[in-house]
């Protein structure tokens, strides 16, 4: 099976990046020589990082006259956060070599699920509603919207875009186990990707007859 091939980072992952690479704070006009973007470019997605807790930002203490530039480091544990990125990746790409990985990874998708038993929702609750729930605890930023559920915020999205046939059938899995838990017939099917960043769960209103239940 062949790769999709490396994944484009996006300007404020590239931002990020360079934040992580420095050794020291930088400014926005440090970024954006290191960068090749305009200034204004770089504060934007810096202002962006330190809004959303990814980046430190503090007054530079030198001594300069005027209004104090603006310094930007990493904040506290985002070098782990890439750090395991990289591994994830490293690990997918390594399975993606297996013939068997579409159909194995669907089947640690639901293992993945069944290990999540202490929250599995009861059999008759909403499938939804818990799977809403479910999947805000994991990180993917669900929304309930009128043709599904959307996802904007996949833990996973490198790896996924690199290997959607390992990360994406692991989702599948999960999704899929999950919603069985609760109604046990109720059709599901997750889309990847509809959107650069945004995947979609489709959820029937009917359940399916009992012989097409999940396996």
């Amino acid at each position: 099976m062949t790769s999709a091939g490396p994944v484009e980072r996006t300007p404020r992952e590239q931002v990020l990046d360079v934040l992580l690479e420095a050794g020291a704070a930088l400014d926005a006009a440090d970024v954006a020589g290191r960068l090749g973007v305009h200034v204004t470019t770089a504060r934007f997605h810096l202002d962006h990082l330190a809004r959303s807790g990814l980046a430190q930002r503090r007054p530079d203490s030198t001594g300069r006259r005027g209004r104090p530039r603006m310094l930007f480091s990493p904040a506290a544990g985002t070098r782990g956060d890439r750090s395991r990125e990289q591994l994830i990746a490293v690990l997918v790409a390594a399975l993606a070599r297996d013939a068997d990985a579409p159909a194995e990874s669907l089947r640690a998708g639901r293992r993945w699920a069944d290990a999540l038993s202490a929250r599995m929702p009861e059999a008759g609750t909403d499938a939804g509603a818990r799977l809403v729930e479910e999947l805000d605890a994991l990180g993917f930023a669900p929304e309930r919207v009128p043709d599904g559920i959307r996802l904007s915020a996949c833990p996973f999205r490198e790896a996924a875009q690199a290997h959607p046939e390992v990360v994406c059938a692991v989702h599948r899995g999960l999704v899929e186990r999950l919603v069985a838990a609760a109604e046990p017939h109720r059709p599901v099917q997750l889309l990847p990707f509809v959107e650069p960043d945004v995947c979609l769960i489709r959820l029937d209103r009917e359940p399916r007859e009992a012989t097409a239940a999940h396996p």
